[in-house]
């Protein structure tokens, strides 16, 4: 892969480390940041010293930003739990696919769980729409994250796409580094975790092979990403009753707002599932479908996966029984968990100014979709 080509895309390498972090460092907006992480002047003097002694991106991610995430889970998790990780091969490139719950975590979990496996970190799909500030430009890239080109013109779009996509497959097949990319572009927000077809059609910009052959070499793991509580669900509620009722359009200060309460804000227990890569015996069945209808096959494959493997929680079986009534999950989840349901239901209707009986629809919608949705994906790998 040659580096210039991508220069507006790519990561930062580590012979641009020092100066990178320097820029960081004298950023005054990043100064607040850390202003407001480390009220102790000591504090910060010494992050200050740490951080400006790095040279590597690995020594970046395996000490600050690993240490940052244990961080995160123990202050605001009750523990973060895998299965199907262990089936990774270490020395595979894989393009990791999940839905798409947390600006920031579902890559950083991802991230300091594969670490843990004696994995590479992958390098990661990031909005440009995200990069409000240079700060955030600076942390991001030096954490291997790569730019997706967003609210450009439509011939700007296919070039941009190209080009990422271009990007995404050398990385994989050329350099073995593994890629995470979300299943939609923005965060789920009404729990109904749905991949769409156009990051399947820009994955295969850079094909030059046939369908099948074309997605297998990418080794597509679909992975499912669940928080027992949703990160940012009231906010998320309140965006989508605007979004229906005022027009409502979201802004960076309302991304930026998401990134820190996501961080901060208790998510309960926390579980990444990996899946078995899509086979390509799956992709050759598929391989003499129209193009469209072998990438309308592929997303389903994907999402049926996705849901088939996440983890769902008593607070999702209490949504889906207040919404369906049916009775049929009663041994998931005790009459403490309807307590506590119930709590963080009014906590969103004080929160939201609109008619609680639809804040409390949409909320529990929310987290009862999940089962919805493993129900149908259950019934279609059981045909």
């Amino acid at each position: 892969m040659v580096s210039s080509e991508y220069d507006d895309i790519r990561p930062y390498n580590d012979e641009e480390i020092p100066e990178k972090i320097k820029n960081l460092l004298e950023d005054q907006v990043f100064s607040e940041v850390l202003k407001f992480i480390f009220p102790d002047e000591q504090k910060e003097a010494h992050f200050r010293e740490l951080l400006s002694k790095v040279k590597t991106i690995e020594q970046l991610q395996h000490t600050f930003v690993y240490r940052f995430v244990e961080d995160v889970i123990r202050s605001s998790t009750d523990g973060l739990m895998t299965s199907g990780v262990e089936t990774l091969d270490k020395h595979q490139a894989y393009l990791f696919i999940s839905n798409h719950r947390d600006i920031i975590l579902d890559s950083a979990f991802l991230n300091y769980v594969i670490v843990q496996q004696g994995m590479n970190t992958t390098q990661i799909a990031i909005g440009d729409n995200l990069l409000i500030y240079d700060w955030i430009t600076h942390v991001v890239k030096l954490n291997r994250a790569f730019v997706v080109k967003r609210n450009i013109s439509a011939r700007e779009l296919l070039e941009a796409s190209k080009k990422l996509s271009t990007y995404i497959r050398e990385s994989i097949t050329g350099k073995n580094l593994s890629v995470w990319i979300a299943q939609r572009e923005g965060r789920t927000k009404d729990g109904n975790d749905q991949t769409q077809v156009a990051i399947l059609k820009m994955l295969n910009l850079s094909n030059t092979k046939t369908l099948a052959e074309g997605f297998s070499e990418l080794t597509i793991i679909p992975l499912s990403i669940s928080y027992e509580i949703e990160p940012c669900g009231i906010s998320k509620t309140a965006e989508l009753i605007r979004r229906d009722t005022d027009g409502y359009q979201k802004t960076p200060e309302d991304d930026l707002r998401s990134m820190a309460s996501g961080l901060s804000n208790p998510k309960g227990r926390v579980h990444f599932s990996f899946g078995r890569p899509i086979l390509t015996s799956f992709l050759e069945s598929i391989d003499q479908l129209p193009v469209n209808e072998f990438m309308q096959a592929l997303v389903e494959r994907i999402d049926h996966r996705i849901h088939q493997y996440y983890k769902l929680w008593p607070f999702n079986y209490v949504a889906y029984e207040m919404l369906n009534g049916t009775g049929e999950f009663l041994e998931n989840y005790t009459a403490n968990d309807i307590v506590e349901f119930k709590k963080m239901i009014s906590q969103a209707q004080e929160a939201i100014p609109y008619n609680p009986e639809e804040v409390a629809r949409r909320f529990c919608k929310m987290y009862a979709r999940p089962v919805e949705n493993a129900l149908i994906a259950e019934e279609i790998f059981r045909q």
